[in-house]
């Protein structure tokens, strides 16, 4: 079973040079935090400053709660996306908008699959017994899209035993620590998970896109217990297959298998892996077990 974020597989080319690593400006006129007491101010500024998501509305910064959809709060209606989504990255944070600002040094399309706990939640009125988190927000996730110089990417088994999203193919990924810039946090998950490093000036790297995800993916599972947007990173290193697979040595505690797949079927597999049983044009050169 592929992870539904593989769908990133088959986001568009990135929109110009990226430049997450940029340092950010000001995006303009800022408000300060809401009206009241000095202790509503402290608060706030408590919970802007540990935000690791934020959006930027109306020239306003704000945190998005962990039960809110992303992708709702940024306008996105009905539909699976993508939406072409503004961003920038500000050490462990990431800002999103709706409209170009200033200091946005990406232009990204945000997607979510089509049974999202949070859209769904967003779009019914909660029960009140219903337990979900009141002071967390949504965290930042990574995910590595490695692709060799023969055009292989490398996806990995997550072990069964893992607690969140157990035995499904991923890309190597995680997530970003506080303070902690985009590529270097996707680096130490891919070398955590494989023991693979990358050496300096021998790859090079552009954001795909974005993710919004949730564990239980599903309602039906139960209620989510983490949210994360993810940003896909499509690092293409000057090495062959043989030669990176050669220094690879999973770590058994996170990965039970790994497998490099030539871009044209791995870009299928996430085409039939969406869960919209929309009809699209695959190669008849892929192996049978794909079409």
């Amino acid at each position: 079973m592929i992870h539904p974020q593989m769908l990133c597989l088959n986001f568009p080319g990135t929109l110009g040079k990226p430049a997450f690593l940029s340092t950010p400006r000001a995006e303009g006129r800022r408000r300060g935090p809401p009206e009241g007491t000095n202790q509503d101010a402290a608060n706030y500024s408590h919970i802007m400053a540990a935000a690791r998501v934020l959006l930027l509305l109306s020239g306003r910064r704000e945190s998005v709660s962990f039960a809110q959809s992303v992708c709702g709060r940024l306008g996105a209606g009905a539909g699976l996306g993508p939406w072409l989504t503004y961003c920038n990255l500000q050490r462990g944070q990431l800002l999103l908008s709706d409209r170009p600002f200033l200091g946005s040094s990406a232009r990204l399309p945000l997607q979510r699959p089509p049974f999202c706990p949070f859209a769904a939640l967003n779009q019914q009125p909660m029960p009140p017994e219903t337990k979900l988190p009141k002071n967390r927000g949504v965290d930042l996730g990574v995910a590595i899209i490695l692709q060799s110089s023969d055009k292989t990417v490398l996806l990995t088994r997550r072990t069964r035993t893992l607690k969140v999203s157990p035995n499904l193919w991923v890309p190597p990924g995680g997530h970003v620590e506080l303070d902690e810039e985009l590529l270097d946090g996707g680096l130490r998950e891919l070398c955590e998970e494989t023991r693979l490093q990358l050496p300096q000036g021998q790859f090079s790297w552009v954001p795909l896109g974005l993710w919004e995800s949730a564990y239980p993916p599903r309602l039906s599972w139960g209620l989510p217990k983490y949210h994360h947007i993810i940003v896909y990173l499509l690092v293409v290193s000057q090495e062959s297959q043989q030669q990176l697979q050669a220094r690879i040595q999973p770590n058994p505690s996170e990965v039970s298998a790994f497998i490099w797949l030539d871009t044209d079927v791995a870009a299928a597999v996430a085409a039939t892996e969406d869960g919209t049983e929309t009809p699209r044009h695959l190669s008849q050169d892929l192996p049978p077990s794909v079409l």
